[in-house]
């Protein structure tokens, strides 16, 4: 069986860099190309030593290179017209950019659909963070006060975070009602974003790389449920498994936990 051809689309990027070697290292893939607005030159050096084409333009990319799956990790402004590149060139798509409003992952959808490609997109692939959120949502069926407390780097520019914002309207889902707010005092700024009567905060310094931890308080007691990122290695086995099941199927999916069956 030939090896999955695969672009990476932020290839200069600190994620999109592990995204790079974790992909050299599988048998079963071969990195063909490299897009980043950060170019250095016409060609990428992999670990190997040998070399791929690196462009700015990814069009030429996907018409030298031809892959079968673009991997992107950019930022929303940038993602949004590489997928509708990769879409109607017939590539499928694993997204880690977030930031996508609601009108973003409609079109995301109708791309998918109107060119029979398969997209995954996901708030984070860390598979650590999608068991939090399955946990949070088996947590929110039988407490009814929630908040979020999200740490990143002071680099990362949405706030509240894409992953805490899925948290959020998963255990709302799950329960299948909002949350119950603090009942003393109305709604201020420093309680952080509601989201389904759930507090986000959210922290941006150096020395952080990405955190959460979802609290639940009820009579007499609390329940924490925390998930921390050591470094960027830790999204790469979310990534490789979902470059294998996007080549599998049409249509698009948004949340890794719909892979991993939760």
């Amino acid at each position: 069986m030939s090896p999955i051809k695969v672009v990476v689309h932020g290839a200069a990027g600190r994620v999109g860099q592990e995204v790079v070697k974790a992909v050299c290292q599988e048998p079963d893939m071969k990195l063909v190309g490299a897009v980043d607005l950060k170019v250095t030159g016409d060609s990428l050096a992999l670990p190997d030593g040998s070399k791929v084409p690196f462009s700015t333009d990814l069009k030429s990319i996907i018409d030298s290179c031809e892959p079968d799956v673009v991997v992107d990790f950019t930022i929303a402004k940038a993602s949004m017209p590489a997928i509708r590149i990769a879409a109607k060139h017939g590539v499928n798509m694993v997204i880690g950019t977030t930031g996508f409003n609601a009108d973003e992952l409609k079109e995301i959808q109708k791309l998918a659909e109107a060119n029979e490609v398969g997209i995954v997109a996901a708030p984070n692939f860390a598979l650590g963070a999608v068991l939090m959120i399955h946990l949070a949502k088996i947590a929110g069926k039988f407490i009814d006060h929630a908040e979020i407390v999200e740490l990143h780097h002071d680099k990362k520019l949405d706030a509240p975070s894409g992953t805490s914002l899925l948290t959020a309207k998963a255990m709302a889902e799950a329960r299948g009602k909002p949350f119950l707010p603090p009942s003393a005092g109305e709604p201020t700024p420093s309680r952080g974003q509601s989201v389904e009567g759930i507090n986000i905060h959210s922290v941006r310094m150096p020395g952080l790389m990405a955190h959460q931890e979802v609290i639940f308080g009820t009579s007499g007691q609390t329940l924490s449920i925390r998930h921390d990122t050591i470094n960027r290695e830790c999204y790469m086995p979310g990534v490789l498994f979902a470059v294998r099941a996007v080549v599998k199927q049409k249509g698009f999916i948004y949340g890794l936990d719909k892979l991993l069956g939760l």
